[in-house]
């Protein structure tokens, strides 16, 4: 089988539910160029060093100025324009490079702060509690709509301040705009023109919002990011409007969607290995490992997408400038070479620095929290669900490929024990 096709074989649905035996083949070369000129990274060893690469740039979506008229003049020459532009230039700041990239991300850090994150735990643990206890008489439940869904969407808007009100607006604009990370959708005309008018509504939202913070400030993330800082002079301590709005999409997407894949896939994975949930629900205290062999295991984000901004020679070849660089991290973490038994599912497993949070400047800045919700909800669900086991394995998936896992994972247990 040629390497020069299989990563369209990764991107193909059919393939969603175990696309490892894929990564496999792909790892015989470990760097690939693709038929449509892609160059697929699929080794630990290469990843870890291009994802840190400063000739490797986040600046690949495309030119959102790439649309379709609708035949409007005012719309099509001035005012899409016009937002086309504002977009480029503002991207959310896993798409900007330094020093854009420094400075947003650190303005992140300081609102997303240790503390802050910390208090959270109570709150989830009570939310947790909240959506067991509405299992109570059935027998079945789908676990992302029912539990995996509802908790980090409500957890993040919580940290962002959005009302809780208008969550329920959040699962189409985030699902809509994940489609930025599919390689193949990128380009489609269609997919560009419901990007773009899904930005446009959410962005629409997060103004009002953003005004409300300022006009009525409260004890969260939104507010600190509208407001900057105390003093007010420093324009480093701020975010101009653009990029605060670019920042809350992608706080608000990237916030639950790969939490909620976090969670589910670590709970088929439990079930296909239930001595693992019998040990979990033995002793919690073994949480923490079972998550970052999760997050080696089954990766909530199987892949980023780059840019070549040189060449660069690797593993053999030459990836040339200006080529689209796929970093496959899921393979990276199923690498022979870097794991011993790597298909195995291990939570004792030693030195486990899997790329589940990818790496370098971009590592995810929702990493501690999203520890936090999967522990969480990943020992109340041990504790408290009774003989918990699969309707259906393999689940049905969500049709993309990069933040991968069920779009439904059905449940049939015995009822709740007492939290």
């Amino acid at each position: 089988m040629s390497c020069t096709t299989l990563f369209e074989q990764v991107l193909d649905p059919d393939n969603r539910a175990n696309p490892y035996p894929l990564f496999a083949e792909l790892r015989r070369q470990p760097v690939c160029r693709q038929e449509d000129g892609t160059w697929v990274v699929s080794t630990h060893a290469e990843i870890a060093r291009l994802v840190s690469d400063p000739r490797i740039s986040s600046e690949d979506l495309p030119d959102p100025q790439k649309f379709r008229w609708t035949g409007h003049p005012i719309t099509d020459l001035f005012i899409r324009p016009i937002r086309a532009e504002i977009r480029r230039r503002h991207q959310p700041f896993i798409f900007r490079d330094p020093p854009d990239h420094d400075r947003l991300r650190g303005l992140v850090m300081r609102a997303f702060s240790p503390e802050r994150v910390r208090r959270m735990r109570e709150e989830t643990t009570d939310l947790t509690n909240e959506l067991i206890e509405k299992f109570a008489g059935k027998a079945r439940i789908d676990l992302v709509d029912d539990f995996s869904y509802p908790l980090p969407v409500t957890v993040i808007c919580k940290l962002l301040g959005v009302p809780p009100e208008d969550e329920p607006q959040f699962q189409g604009w985030a699902t809509q705009l994940a489609t930025a990370l599919e390689p193949n959708q990128r380009a489609d005309e269609e997919t560009q023109a419901k990007n773009e008018q899904c930005f446009t509504e959410i962005s629409d939202f997060l103004r009002d919002l953003i005004k409300k913070k300022r006009d009525e400030p409260q004890d969260d993330i939104l507010t600190d990011l509208a407001n900057g800082s105390e003093s007010g002079d420093d324009d480093t301590e701020r975010m101009n409007d653009f990029d605060l709005i670019a920042t809350a999409v992608l706080l608000l997407v990237a916030g639950h969607e790969t939490t909620v894949n976090l969670i589910t896939n670590s709970v088929l994975t439990l079930l296909r290995f239930p001595e693992h949930w019998q040990r979990l629900r033995d002793d919690p205290a073994v949480a923490p490992r079972l998550i970052e062999e999760m997050l080696r295991y089954e990766p909530p984000v199987q892949y980023r997408t780059r840019l070549a901004v040189a060449d660069i020679p690797i593993a053999g070849v030459t990836i040339p400038k200006d080529a689209p660089v796929v970093l496959l991290l899921a393979s990276g973490n199923r690498d022979p070479d870097r794991f011993a038994d790597p298909d195995r599912f291990d939570p004792d497993r030693p030195d486990n620095r899997h790329l589940g949070f990818g790496g370098g400047l971009h590592y995810c800045v929702g990493a501690p929290l999203a520890r936090i919700e999967a522990e969480v909800a990943l020992v109340a669900l041990a504790k408290r669900l009774k003989n918990p086991r699969l309707v259906e394995d393999p689940p049905p998936y969500r049709p993309g490929a990069s933040l991968r896992g069920p779009r439904h994972l059905c449940l049939a247990f015995d009822g709740i024990a007492e939290a």
